[in-house]
């Protein structure tokens, strides 16, 4: 009897996050970024959970000799992150992706909602993204996974056009109904785009559970966890555990025991035999899509909801939102480098993720990880950003109105001074 699959996914991304930018710096002062925050906030993530985690990553591996396999997606923008404050990390992926046995996917450069709102500067990411990984780690990734796992029909389909074989999204219930996430599907539109469906219910054990002391599952184990796989995958294929990497020793501490499970379940998943661990791309591969799976809108792995409402569900949200995004077709035209990247930071999902006023359950989830006080706080921050940021545009679109109108004149200054001599001499014939 085959082996049931195992896909660990774990995504990397930290947010080029913005400093305190009152009106008074809008036209003074472009420089948007939190420097020391980030550099701060980067170091102490990559002392609790990168750099322990992909040596345990390493150790496990090189033990169970190909048997044990892992995937990422890591961010552009923490790509850049890494490079300045922490290279460090950087040698610590590429040592895990020496062994081969570690997938590194393909997403939005910048972690942001491009593909929502822009054709153009979705592809365009996703094409940077795809170059910066290639560069990094010698692969050319050939398996996507979109920002925050949001998915549609649509957004398959452009998926698919960019080469891509599979694709990760959430296993939402109420696209789902009563079929299982534990199989591959296809996309609705381009069926030879595979989806690998989120097992939200067994990634969040480990991603939000592990360390509640009220949870009846408290201390999850290796071996338990083992046995919720198999009750929960009885009659299934595969399961896909995607969950953030900042989960280990950051989210969940390390005193919770995070770790010690982590270098416990590859030995004792193989010792079972019930499973074997896969790449995504190994996944579709070896599995069948079972049936199309219809995506009219929009879904993701955030809030109870599983769509963009945690990025787009309110006024303030959706303002900045179209604000930002009015800004393409003329960043097209000035063609500036420097304004392209801060644009490419402002769009990043976080930024609207702060201005989400949920409450309950998923609003502390989303206090979390606010560095605001108030969701209105980010919103005029973020405003007062994108202010600054269109007068900068303005400017450098009237620059280059200026110059290409010097150019027309230099041009055509040589043409009028030729014309003129013929315009005398015809006048001289008339008098004669």
């Amino acid at each position: 009897m085959a082996k049931k699959s195992i896909c660990l996914y774990f995504q990397v991304h930290q947010p080029a996050r913005l400093r305190l930018y009152r009106f008074f710096d809008i036209g003074q002062d472009s420089h948007y970024y939190d420097d020391f925050a980030n550099r701060t906030i980067l170091r102490r993530i990559a002392q609790r959970c990168y750099l322990p985690m992909n040596a345990l990553l390493l150790e496990e591996i090189r033990r169970h000799k190909g048997a044990f396999k892992v995937s990422f997606s890591i961010t552009g923008t923490v790509l850049e992150q890494f490079e300045r404050y922490a290279p460090e990390v950087i040698d610590s992926f590429r040592a895990l992706a020496e062994t081969g046995q570690v997938e590194f996917l393909c997403e939005t450069y910048y972690h942001s909602l491009a593909s929502l709102a822009s054709q153009a500067e979705f592809v365009h990411q996703v094409e940077k993204h795809r170059a910066k990984i290639t560069e990094l780690f010698g692969v050319a990734p050939t398996v996507f996974r979109n920002t925050e796992l949001i998915y549609s029909n649509a957004i398959g389909e452009e998926v698919s056009r960019l080469g891509f074989k599979a694709m990760l999204t959430e296993g939402a219930r109420h696209i789902l109904a009563w079929k299982s996430p534990n199989f591959v599907y296809s996309c609705e539109t381009k069926p030879k785009l595979k989806l690998l469906l989120r097992n939200w219910n067994l990634s969040d054990d480990i991603a939000f559970r592990f360390s509640n002391k009220g949870w009846d599952q408290w201390p999850l184990t290796a071996e338990k966890f083992i046995g919720r796989m198999k009750e929960n995958a009885a009659s299934d294929e595969i399961v896909n555990l995607f969950m953030d990497y900042e989960t280990f020793g950051e989210h969940q501490k390390a005193s919770s025991g995070i770790f010690d499970f982590m270098h416990a379940l590859p030995g004792q998943v193989i010792t079972d035999g019930t499973f074997e661990f896969v790449t995504p791309s190994e996944a579709a591969k070896k599995h069948k899509a079972v049936a199309p799976l219809d995506v009219p809108d929009a879904i993701s792995w955030a809030d109870e909801e599983r769509d963009v409402t945690a990025w787009l569900g309110n006024e303030l949200q959706q303002e900045a939102f179209n604000k930002v995004y009015a800004m393409t077709e003329k960043l097209s035209i000035v063609n500036d480098p420097v304004l392209w990247s801060d644009f490419g930071h402002l769009q990043e999902s976080d930024h609207f993720y702060y201005m989400c006023t949920k409450f309950f359950s998923d609003g502390e989830v989303h206090k979390y990880f606010n560095p605001y006080d108030t969701p209105y706080e980010a919103f005029i921050n973020y405003m007062n950003v994108i202010s600054d940021f269109q007068i900068r545009l303005d400017e450098q679109r009237a620059a280059l109105d200026v110059k290409e109108e010097a150019i027309k004149e230099t041009v055509a200054a040589p043409l009028t001074a030729k014309k003129a001599p013929a315009a005398v001499k015809k006048k001289a014939v008339k008098k004669k």
